[in-house]
């Protein structure tokens, strides 16, 4: 199973918190933070992300604090996955000089690039509004 960094987990869940909280209003990284049992801190670095990738907005002041920047509905999981992981592949090829076994190795790349590509399809479908509107269902 390929593994995603803590980061991304508690993106991903940020990014729902956010999609519910009313529009227009700003949650504060200590508010964020203790939802997810995190370190201000830590999460603050998370954020720091989200906002570069144009995702969320900071509001600096006293009723300051983090806020969806784009149309939810437009927020992919994939979105939100490279704002903390970055766009580089999962897998690369062995950088072994054996022409052989090198080819072999690209043979087993192309599958897993093949793999990869599945799965960024398949997370650029998913939305986290879709998330959030479940959640509110239950709520």
């Amino acid at each position: 199973m390929m593994k995603y960094s803590k980061a991304t987990n508690y993106a991903l869940h940020t990014m729902v918190f956010l999609t519910l909280n009313p529009k227009g209003k700003s949650m504060s990284v200590e508010s964020l933070a203790e939802m997810q049992k995190l370190s201000p801190t830590y999460l603050s670095k998370i954020l720091t992300k989200l906002v570069k990738a144009g995702l969320i907005e900071s509001n600096p002041g006293v009723n300051g604090g983090y806020r969806i920047s784009k149309r939810p509905h437009e927020i992919s999981f994939l979105d939100v996955i490279y704002a903390i992981e970055g766009q580089t592949s999962l897998f690369s090829c062995s950088s072994e000089h054996d022409h052989s076994f090198h080819h072999q190795g690209c043979l087993i790349e192309q599958v897993m690039v093949d793999a990869e590509n599945n799965m960024k399809e398949e997370l650029s479908k998913k939305f986290i509004i879709d998330i959030a509107n479940k959640m509110e269902l239950k709520g």
